[in-house]
This record gives C-alpha cells, structure tokens and sequence, in this order.
C-alpha cells in the first residue's frame, strides 16, 4: 500500500493481489465492499460509475499484461476511484509497472490536479500497448518469410498464437475507447476545466489510435493465416489427387494377374508358353501406359 500527498489531491495505490491492501481500503478508508469485488475480479470489463452528489467516480480501465500468457499476450483492468480530492489506484501484480510511471509522473510535475494526472494515465496505458503491437508486427513478417518458404505446422502455430495475443488487445483497446467517449458525453465532463478536457481529449485520440493499429494489424494477420490454409488445403488436395493416380495405375496389374486366379480359359501362349509369364507382364505395362497416358490427358483437361 502507498500514499503520495500532492499539492490538489492524494493518492493511494493497492495491490489487488494483496490482501492486506484491500482490508486497508476497506476498514480505514471504508471503501464499499462492491468496488474492492470489481477491483479483485481479473475478468473485469472497462466500465465508469459516477455518483454526481457524491462526487465519486469508478473507472475500470484495460491494462496490457507485458508478460506473455500461454504464449500470447492478455490484458488486465485496473481500478481508479475518486472521491474528494482523494484518487485510489487498485492494480495487479501484472499491472505494477504502471504504478512506476505514475510515480515517476507525480515526482516531475507535483502541481497536477486531479482529473489532469488520471487522465495522463489513461493516455500512458494507451502508450504502453504500442511497442507490443510492432513488436507483434515485426514477428507476424517474420513469420511470413518462414512460411513463404515452407509452410509448417510450428509456423502456424505461432502465427495463431499472434492472431489470439491481437484479439484481446483488439478487444481491450476497443473498450477503453468507449469507456473514455462514455467520460465526455458525462455529466462529469462539465466539471472539469480546459487543461482536463484537453487531456482528456489526448487520452481519446491516443486510444482510438491504439484501436485502429490493433484491429488493422488484425485484420492482415487473419488475411495471411486464411491465405497459409488456402495453400495447405491445396497441397492436400493435390497430394490425394497423386495418391488416387497411384491407386488407379496400380490396379492395373492386380486386373490382369486376377484372371490367371479364376476358373475361365486362359489362351494357351500364356499359360503353357515358357516365356507367358513375360508377355503377361509386357501386356501390363502396355495397359498401365495406355491408361497413364488417359490420366494425363484428362487432368490436361480440367486444367484448362
């Protein structure tokens, strides 16, 4: 738990996954148990809850995680409740490095008002997403050469774990959007001054911005994994079309051997000739020629 004091306002920063931090906040600070439930669900949507008499404002907000889960990057929420001149910030272990950044803002500009500083946060979360989305980027070409030269299953593989890191960031950005449109069309905007709406006018266009990157970086991955099944759909195809020739050509033999197996009367230059054994073979080859040469002329034809 720690408490900065500024010169407009006081800050207090908790650890969801500590439990003492959130007794604090619920018996010194009496924090209602309803906000410290949302703060410890880590499946928590973006949403804002504001009380106009009371003057208290709820905030969830999407954090990305920057350690990889399961291979693919997820985000986490982060809580910000104010009430007075009182800003309370509930984060998780996998969200602590913004509480670095918050401190190191709060130790450069000490004259901050309230709503300015949250809202620079929020613009500082949209920023911290960026270089996990060119890095995405950087990986998705290069995964791209790999699989223009061979496409594997280990390349696919990653490039879908791409696709499901790119969905939650997606999905993240798009509800921090409309948490901080929700923020302007409140009534809470009309209490704020000109170097508020201003940044908070910063935080909008950084997370619009964020979104837009995110889904267009979607949307070329998903385009490249359909192209990459399209391809192995018809290397199926053709390696079944090659097998089905095969197995054509093949029965050819096991016909014309089959009749020696039977009660039918053979020409005797096959059965009692010291050399029949040959000529059945010749006529095999002959016939596996003929009907090759069928086969090619027919996929010739569906070819064209």
């Amino acid at each position: 738990m720690k408490e900065i004091s500024q010169e407009k306002f006081k800050l207090y920063m908790a650890n969801a996954d500590n439990s003492k931090d959130l007794v604090y906040l619920k018996h010194e600070l009496n924090i209602d148990s309803e906000i410290l439930t949302y703060a410890a669900d880590k499946n928590e949507l973006s949403h804002l809850e504001y009380d106009r008499d009371e003057k208290t404002l709820l905030l969830i907000y999407n954090v990305l995680d920057i350690s990889k889960q399961d291979y693919h990057y997820q985000t986490v929420p982060i809580t910000f409740f104010v009430y007075g001149n009182h800003l309370i910030t509930i984060y998780k272990d996998k969200s602590s490095y913004i509480v670095k950044q918050m401190e190191d803002l709060l130790e450069k500009n000490k004259s901050l008002s309230l709503y300015k500083f949250l809202f620079i946060v929020l613009y500082l979360i949209s920023k911290n997403y960026f270089p996990t989305v060119d890095s995405l980027k950087s990986e998705r070409n290069r995964l791209n050469n790999l699989l223009r030269e061979r496409t594997s299953k280990r390349e696919l593989l990653q490039l879908s774990d791409l696709e499901t890191g790119l969905v939650y960031i997606v999905s993240a950005s798009k509800q921090n959007v409309l948490l901080i449109e929700q923020l302007k069309n409140h009534l809470l905007y009309l209490d704020l001054n000109d170097l508020e709406e201003e940044q908070l006018d910063d935080a909008l266009i950084e997370a619009r911005q964020l979104m837009e990157m995110a889904q267009l970086s979607a949307q070329v991955l998903s385009q490249l994994e359909g192209t990459y099944n399209n391809v192995l759909n018809n290397e199926l195809n053709d390696t079944m079309k090659i097998l089905t020739l095969l197995s054509i050509l093949l029965t050819i033999p096991s016909i014309v051997t089959g009749f020696f197996g039977i009660n039918v009367p053979l020409p005797p230059l096959l059965t009692q000739h010291p050399l029949g054994w040959l000529m059945v073979i010749g006529i095999s080859v002959i016939l596996w020629f003929v009907m090759a040469f069928i086969l090619k002329v027919m996929m010739n034809y569906q070819r064209k």
